[in-house]
Order: C-alpha cells, then structure tokens, then sequence
C-alpha cells in the first residue's frame, strides 16, 4: 500500500483517482485473503474428509494391529514357546533334612549310637531320550500354536476385505437407488402434466409413485443392512460398532488373471498356515507316540545322605562316633504295563492316526475351496464385463428412447417404468459382481494362504 502511494504520488495523480484507486486496490487486497482463508479451508477439509476415507488396505492394516482375537492367538504362541526348555530339563532335585533315631524317652542326640541328624540330595533321571521327545512334542506345539497365528491373520484379512467390499456394494446400491428415485420423480411430474392436459391416464401417475415408494422402502433396507455389515467390520477392527465408515467413491475394477488351479493346490500345500499346522500336530502326535514306547523303560532315582553323629563309642573301641554316609539307587518298575504303558500306545497311535486323517480331510477341504472361489470368481468377472460393456449401456438407451416416445403418447407408462426397473436392477447386479468378484478373490487368497496368486 505504501508503495502504491509513492507511485501516485510521484506521477502527480488527482486526488479523487488516487483515493479511488486505493480503495480498489484494499478491496482485491481484501478478497485475496478470502480467497486464499476460502482455499485453506476448503483444502483442510478436503484433509479431514480423506483422513476419514476407509480404503480396503486401511482397514486390513487396522484390523492387523487391534483385533483382539488375533492377539489372544498370538498371547498363546508367545506362552507355548516357552514350553520346550520346561518340559525338556531334569525334574528338580530333592534336599532332605532328616532328625534319624531320636530316643523317646529322652530325645537325647548323645544316648543312642544311631541318633544323627541327615541331610540328603536325590534326583529323578528319566530312560535316556524320554525329555528329548517331551521337549520335542512340545516344541512341534509351539510350531502349530505359530501357524495358527498365521491362519487367524489369514482369515482376518478374508474377513476384512469381504466385509469392505459389501460395504462398497451397497453403498453404490444406495446410489442407484437415489437416482432412480431421482428418474422416478421426473416421471411422476411427466405423468401429471400428461394428465393435466388431458392426454395421459390417472393410473400413470399413481403407477410411478407406486414404484417410488418401492424404492423408498428398498432404501430403508439398504441403509438397515449396510450398518449391519458396518457394525461388524468395525468389530473386526477394534473399533466401536457404531462408528461411522465412510468408503472412496472409486476403486480399482481391475479384474486380474489367476494361475492354474493345479499350481493353486500346490501353493497352498506349501504355504497355507492351516495345513502346515496339522501337519506339525502330526509330527507332535508321533513324538508323544514314541515317548509313551519309551515308558516301557524305568526311570532312575540317584540320591546321597550324610549323617552326622554325636558321643562316643563304648569300651573297649572307644572314641568319638563316626558320622555316616549312604547312598541310594532307585528304579521305577512298570509293573502294570498291560493296564497302563500299553494302553497309553493305543491311545497315542490312535491320536496319531486322527490327526493324520484330519490331514488329508483338510486337504480336501482346501482344494474344494480353491476351486469354488475360482469358480465364482470367474463367473463374477464375466458378469461384471458383461453387465458393464453391453446389458448396462443398451438399458439406458432404452429407457431414454421409451421416457422420449412416452412424452409423444408413442409408448405406455408401463413399459416405460418396467424398463426403468429393468434398468435399476441391472445396475445393481453390476455393482454386485465387482463385489462378488473382490471376495472370490480375498477366499482365494486365504485358501492359497498368499497373495501370488495372479498371472
């Protein structure tokens, strides 16, 4: 401004001109700073609006770092981990203090020649190899406890990204049902002109808001289903049930390429947590078999005491007691084998034999489930392709040829609303096989158990 004064002032401006010029120059001042306080806000709520943008990624990564359930997996690995070393260690040794041979009629240490005062140490040593299968067993626990962890984080993905994905349907659900509510209105006031004038029936009108309170009543539907879905998406990630999810408005409609479904199986036989797993249950089922073979051997009991006696001995050795020192060998008898060792190898090879069954029963399950999702997926893909590039598009073009040869008296009402309904219901089943086809992928990835899965 001050500038702006000295260049009037220097080219001998009129006065009136100056003072004009200054309050045009505060005025673009003035709107500048709106604009650019407009433009601040306007960009900080534009921040704020995509800071609360749920993407399918973001709530895969939420769900990850705060479902509770998948800490509680985790909390019972970390504890199993610390099993082998328990489970693997010598039993505790055993300290005695023993008061031997007292006299009851005096309780004097110095009467009796046997009176003495023990302390003693015993160990238990089991059949040699029977801790390394019990820490064995225990460590293959702690290994199926992990790829549980890794099956549960699997699922929770599935689960995530299935839920996000109905979310998204119904919310472009909820968008086509507004525009047709939308057409629906256009129709009503076409109708009642018609009727005004004479040239329409009274039956059109009331046939349109018919239908536009079917749409209203499917709205109030919609909007019950996607909180449902909403409260457990929010569930799943730790968050409070009613917290507001609002999902982008685009995403990626791409539609990639899948391997072979014989690569899949094998895939999934390498990787997927679940099967590796019961597959390390099976490995600690034979350990436990081959420690309860191990029972038929007996296990050892070392142990050492050292008495120290008082007095002294009587004529004619004389001198003071010696103190005493013994040792003890100890063997663990199976002395009901029949009843107890061999009934304990029955049960372990059976339990072996379930774990493995279930083995192959899982696997069938897998395979099963990598084919239908593939099997889905595909089928979602060409709708998606086909409602998108051809059924879409043609009924559009015939709801606007019908809504133009309606306003001519050329074609009835009712085929212009059943080809606008027509219309609706191909917009939502284009919707729903995107959504389909997003959730055929996330089970594929689940029962693969990894992402490489795509050509």
């Amino acid at each position: 401004m001050k500038q702006l004064t000295r260049l009037f002032t220097r080219i001998d401006v009129p006065k009136s001109v100056f003072n004009r010029a200054v309050k045009t120059s505060q005025c673009i001042f003035t709107a500048g700073v709106i604009s650019l306080v407009l433009v601040a806000n306007i960009s900080y709520a534009s921040e704020q609006v995509q800071e609360k943008v749920l993407s399918a990624e973001t709530a895969v990564d939420i769900a990850i770092r705060d479902n509770p359930n998948l800490a509680e997996v985790q909390a019972r690995y970390e504890a199993l981990s610390d099993v082998p070393s328990q489970v693997g260690a010598l039993p505790d040794p055993m300290v005695n203090l023993n008061a031997m041979n007292f006299p009851t009629d005096t309780y004097d240490r110095f009467q009796e020649p046997m009176t003495q005062l023990q302390i003693g140490f015993s160990q238990v040593f089991p059949f040699p190899g029977k801790l390394g299968l019990k820490e064995e067993a225990a460590e293959y626990d702690a290994q199926a406890a992990g790829h549980s962890v890794d099956e549960v984080r699997l699922q929770l993905v599935k689960n995530v990204k299935s839920k996000w994905w109905q979310l998204y349907y119904l919310d472009r659900a909820l968008e086509t049902v507004d525009i047709n509510q939308s057409l629906l209105r256009q129709f009503i006031t076409v109708a009642k002109t018609k009727y005004e004038t004479g040239m329409g029936l009274q039956q059109d009108v009331l046939l349109s808001q018919l239908e536009l309170s079917k749409l209203i009543d499917q709205d109030i539907q919609l909007q019950a289903i996607r909180r449902n879905q909403a409260i457990q998406l929010n569930i799943l990630m730790d968050r409070s049930a009613n917290n507001e999810l609002v999902l982008p408005g685009k995403v990626s409609r791409d539609m990639p390429a899948l391997v072979d479904e014989d690569e899949m199986y094998l895939k999934a036989g390498l990787n997927r947590p679940l099967l590796r797993q019961m597959e390390t249950q099976v490995n600690a089922a034979q350990s436990r078999l081959d420690l309860a073979k191990r029972d038929y051997y007996p296990d050892f009991k070392l142990g050492m005491t050292y008495g120290d006696r008082t007095g002294d001995n009587p004529l004619p050795r004389g001198g003071a007691r010696s103190d005493f020192v013994s040792v003890m060998v100890g063997v663990k008898i199976p002395l009901y084998a029949g009843r107890k060792q061999s009934k304990a190898i029955s049960q372990k090879n059976s339990e072996l034999q379930k774990n493995r069954y279930a083995l192959l029963d899982e696997k069938g399950v897998v395979m099963g489930a990598i084919s239908s999702a593939v099997t889905d997926y595909h089928r979602a893909k060409q709708q998606f392709s086909l409602f998108g590039s051809g059924i879409v598009p043609q009924a559009q073009q015939t709801v606007k040829s019908m809504l133009a040869g309606y306003q001519v008296s050329e074609v009835d009402f009712l085929n212009l609303v059943r080809s606008q309904i027509t219309l609706f219901n191909y917009q939502l089943q284009y919707w729903k096989a995107l959504s389909d086809a997003k959730q055929a992928l996330a089970r594929l990835e689940a029962a693969v158990g990894e992402e490489s899965i795509y050509e």
